[in-house]
């Protein structure tokens, strides 16, 4: 993969990849979707957070992403990673098919590609103000783009508490959890992300467009 610091190439093989579940910093608001998932037919987690393992091959950098089916959507969501023995943090999206999230949240991450953005971020020079860092997405509907995702990464539990119980190896990545959905999780056909720093003044953004296949019996 190609990941880039100001403009530098940084060197990639990411070999393990990680989608952290169940991550809001809310306890109680994390329980609430838990239990309106219960009644959908979802089965709950067995921890919280619970971090689900996906193929690494699943991590791509694209402008398109083809999906089966019309029941898969994308997140937003931080991505941490581990190269050379130093930590990143990036931008990534946790496309997953949600009419297979029913019968299985882990099988419904398997299902779909990971688009994740080229720019990385020294995770030392953020750590001291990653709860003000903000993540937005924008979903492109009714021949206009329209606000889906937006909040800072103080929703989300703290990264470094979430690496100590990921226990992630070098030449890794994880995907850390994401925001609500303004009027619901749904699909969409063309998503604009991004994750601003309004201490340091940047930006990393990540596009795409998803490419619906037919689902053939």
């Amino acid at each position: 993969m190609k990941f880039f610091c100001e403009n530098k190439p940084l060197n990639a093989n990411i070999q393990h990849l990680y989608v952290a579940g169940w991550t809001g910093r809310d306890a109680a608001a994390v329980q609430h979707h838990i239990d309106e998932l219960a009644e959908l037919g979802v089965a709950p987690p067995s921890q919280v957070p619970l971090y689900y393992r996906v193929s690494e091959n699943l991590l791509i950098q694209a402008e398109e992403v083809a999906v089966v089916g019309e029941t898969t959507s994308g997140e937003v969501e931080p991505m941490l990673v581990r190269l050379d023995g130093q930590l990143w943090l990036g931008l990534a999206s946790d496309h997953t098919d949600r009419e297979l999230e029913a019968y299985s949240v882990a099988a419904s991450k398997q299902a779909c590609v990971k688009p994740a953005a080229q720019g990385l971020w020294k995770f030392d020079e953020v750590k001291d103000h990653l709860d003000q860092l903000v993540l937005s997405c924008e979903v492109y509907e009714a021949c206009e783009w329209v606000s889906y995702q937006e909040g800072p990464l103080a929703a989300i539990r703290p990264l470094v508490d979430l690496l100590d119980g990921a226990d992630m190896p070098d030449q890794s990545a994880m995907l850390c959890g994401t925001l609500g959905a303004k009027g619901g999780v749904r699909p969409a056909e063309h998503y604009r992300m991004r994750l601003t720093d309004p201490v340091l003044h940047r930006g990393i953004e990540l596009s795409y467009s998803v490419r619906t296949l037919p689902i053939v019996s």
